[in-house]
């Protein structure tokens, strides 16, 4: 049987309790995303629409939202976005089409209209923090 937190309250609860037992571990995850989406050779915005991508790929729905705010939030455009889709798609076929659906839309809620943040049971903390 699965576990389903059943609110964004009783996810960001578990989470902040998790920070607080493995602060090492959690800052450690913090402080990866820091420097690996960071402008460096290729901009911070390319690397975030990637991992948008990877989500896509490994139908991660909470990764894509995360990934895809970032991105938006760096700058990356709903265009920009909609080629790394297409590498997505690609790779998974129609059921990247379908993964691909929800990070457009995730775009749209989240950049375009600046509506919640990611749910925060995954990648909870921004590249940019």
């Amino acid at each position: 049987m699965a576990l389903t937190l059943t609110s964004r309250e009783s996810t960001k609860d578990i989470n902040a309790e998790l920070r607080k037992l493995s602060p090492q571990v959690t800052s450690g995850i913090v402080r990866m995303r820091q420097a690996a989406y960071a402008d460096g050779k290729v901009l911070g915005k390319y690397k975030l629409l990637t991992a948008a991508a990877i989500s896509v790929a490994i139908r991660c729905e909470p990764c894509i939202r995360a990934y895809v705010e970032w991105a938006g939030k760096s700058g990356a455009t709903k265009e920009e976005l909609v080629e790394f889709l297409n590498v997505a798609m690609t790779m998974q076929g129609c059921p990247g089409e379908e993964w691909a659906l929800k990070a457009l839309a995730a775009y749209e809620e989240l950049v375009e209209h600046q509506g919640p943040s990611p749910d925060p049971s995954c990648c909870t903390v921004p590249a940019s923090e």
